[in-house]
């Protein structure tokens, strides 16, 4: 799946059991980081596009902050809601609905945040604009997007170790009108009517503790695979498998860091 291409709900329906359970190793981080640029106080109400399973908003419920999360996935939200019950946070609502389309009032909102989400709708200025329209003015909005996969070492060894069961998997190469060209990225907030826009970039180190729960992690977390591995099978998947382990405990030495980077856009709604 790449940034662009119309989004169902299918992909993410599909992925949303490893998403709950495995994507925190890598977008945790991202999450908290997220919440750096805003200076969130008790009550403040944010609005969490492309949700997923909360990460974010879990953690700003943390910080005290009203939740309102929305993600295109019920399988999704149905994690996302039960990860809250289950921590006793009572100040996260959460919702499916459509990120380009947000059943919310205008200037509603203190912050709005979409980690990893805008970034794959078709429609990405609309995406923009209804984060933009839902913010109040003097509001931060905190968009994420992946940098080129080329310049990831860990997803350099994922998709090494996809090649060793499938010759013509390859790692996606970077394609400037996407959010990973910072000037697109800029120029999109921009014209959805954010101020003081920044585009700043973040990497992430994470280690593994075997070539096995790299592949684990990443896969079950991954909607692109979890959809491959529903197209191909499990007979065939399992082959593909046990091939990209055998790569990997070659060229991945156990609790190595690899490292990957998002870019992170940061916009303020103008006071007046």
């Amino acid at each position: 799946m790449s940034e662009g291409t119309p989004v169902t709900a299918q992909p993410w329906d599909l992925v949303a059991e490893g998403y709950a359970e495995a994507g925190a190793t890598v977008l945790g981080p991202f999450a908290a980081h997220a919440l750096e640029y805003v200076g969130l106080e008790k009550d403040s109400e944010i609005v969490d596009v492309a949700a997923g399973t909360g990460l974010l908003g879990l953690a700003a419920a943390e910080q005290g902050a009203r939740v309102h999360a929305i993600d295109l996935s019920a399988p999704m939200i149905k994690h996302l809601t039960a990860a809250a019950e289950l921590a006793g946070h009572t100040t996260i609502t959460a919702q499916v609905g459509d990120g380009q389309d947000l059943p919310y009032e205008d200037a509603r909102f203190d912050a709005g945040f979409s980690l990893f989400g805008l970034m794959f709708f078709a429609d990405r200025p609309k995406g923009f604009a209804e984060l933009r329209r839902v913010l109040r003015p003097g509001a931060t909005a905190v968009v994420t997007s992946w940098a080129p996969a080329v310049d990831s070492s860990l997803m350099r060894a994922l998709f090494g170790a996809l090649t060793a069961g499938d010759p013509n998997a390859a790692l996606p190469q970077p394609d400037a009108r996407s959010l990973e060209n910072p000037a697109v990225f800029e120029a999109e907030m921009r014209a959805a009517g954010f101020d003081e826009v920044t585009i700043r970039s973040h990497t992430v180190e994470v280690c593994f503790p075997s070539a096995e729960a790299l592949w684990d992690t990443m896969t079950r977390s991954s909607a692109p695979l979890t959809v491959l591995r529903h197209e191909v099978g499990e007979e065939e998947w399992q082959r593909r498998t046990d091939a990209a382990v055998e790569r990997l405990t070659v060229t991945y030495r156990p609790n190595t860091p690899l490292h990957t980077t998002a870019l992170f856009g940061v916009g303020a709604v103008p006071a007046s």
